[in-house]
């Protein structure tokens, strides 16, 4: 059987080969320990973790001294948010963040208020953007921390960044920003703290990296992982040489390629909402087209349940919702934070188009969807009503 098309890359993109070459000499002769100073194996791997550490704050518009390698962005976002109540706790103990946030960073907050740190969960309009007079009206003397990723990893919406980086800056709060999915497509805004991951730029999994800014005065994080205080003193730990170097091409090739990439990739999603819609009737889009990652298309078709519907597209590869709660079978957190009805929340479909689609993709993809689509509703696998 040949292999599915693949329009999941929200959840994870294919490693481009020009950084799987980049990272090969490090997985060989070139073994060393970046942390070994002593002698040129360590040199070898500490000049190319430096100049991975470049790739990436360029890809930022940072400094290299303000790039944090991690695992990932989970890791990041766990660094960031139990740093920065940490490092600021006598200042406060008030965090804020949005309902539509990964798992990555509601979870780490639900941790915090078991440990005493309260939180408010902010509510966004029902096309996925955040209010900002919400947000207003939520910070408290006593917030340390507002947590806003910058697109959504479900319905792709982009929020207003720089905005509410000016908010916090005026109150005085601590900024952070899951940028995972925003990171190599829109520009990443004014955040304090950003977390960003490899593998959603076509790089290797399992390394990524919190971009501390600078700022007057030096902002304060607290390290979560203690022994050796490598990375600035911020997270110890031996790097992982040849992912670092991956994600570093990764970031220089996103740099290359970003603005013709991102008209490419969203040419593609039109396409793809065209068909489906001159196809299809009772379907829906969730969120803002408006303000949108150019890869993604959330779309719920109502009378067909999604799992149903995966089971009908053995050949096309697409989700029902993110990848890091695909084993749950409640509703998509996201689409139910938006005020939608189980009926449309358990009828949505996530397509992640990306750098290796071609317009034959995107049209097998839409014509087996529409065959699915129909399929499931001629037989009554209709989504459960809420």
């Amino acid at each position: 059987m040949p292999k599915p098309v693949y329009l999941d890359n929200q959840a994870t993109t294919a490693l481009d080969p020009r950084a799987l070459e980049a990272m090969l000499p490090y997985f060989g002769e070139q073994f060393g320990n970046a942390a070994s100073r002593s002698h040129a194996y360590g040199w070898e791997a500490e000049k190319a973790v430096d100049r991975a550490r470049r790739q990436v704050a360029d890809l930022a518009r940072v400094t290299p001294r303000e790039v944090i390698f991690t695992s990932g962005a989970t890791e990041s976002n766990n660094l960031a948010i139990k740093g920065a109540l940490e490092a600021y706790r006598a200042a406060g103990d008030h965090v804020i963040t949005v309902a539509t946030e990964h798992k990555a960073v509601l979870d780490p907050v639900k941790r915090l208020e078991r440990a005493g740190i309260r939180a408010s969960i902010v509510m966004p309009r029902t096309d996925g953007l955040l209010d900002l007079d919400g947000l207003r009206e939520a910070i408290r003397p006593e917030t340390v921390l507002v947590s806003v990723m910058a697109a959504n990893n479900e319905i792709g919406v982009i929020q207003p960044v720089e905005e509410i980086a000016a908010l916090c800056r005026e109150r005085r709060v601590v900024f952070h920003c899951d940028a995972a999915q925003g990171f190599g497509k829109i520009p990443l805004g004014g955040a304090d703290l950003i977390s960003v991951s490899g593998h959603k730029i076509y790089g290797p999994k399992g390394v990524g990296a919190l971009i501390v800014r600078k700022r007057s005065p030096r902002l304060q994080l607290a390290a979560q992982m203690d022994g050796g205080g490598h990375e600035f003193g911020l997270r110890s730990g031996t790097l992982n040489v040849p992912a670092i170097v991956g994600f570093g091409e990764a970031c220089a090739i996103c740099g290359e390629v970003m603005e013709s990439e991102v008209l490419r990739v969203a040419a593609l999603r039109d396409r793809l909402k065209s068909k489906l819609e001159n196809g299809l009737e009772n379907i829906l889009v969730n969120g803002s087209l408006e303000r949108r990652l150019p890869g993604n298309l959330n779309v719920s078709f109502l009378g067909a349940d999604s799992d149903a519907l995966l089971i009908a597209l053995p050949d096309v590869a697409v989700s029902n919702g993110s990848a890091c709660t695909s084993a749950t079978v409640e509703p998509s957190h996201v689409l139910k934070a938006l005020g939608f009805d189980d009926a449309r929340a358990r009828s949505a479909l996530r397509f992640g188009i990306g750098r290796f689609n071609t317009e034959a993709d995107i049209d097998y993809a839409a014509s087996r969807v529409i065959e699915a689509v129909r399929k499931v509703r001629s037989v009554g696998f209709g989504a459960a009503k809420g």
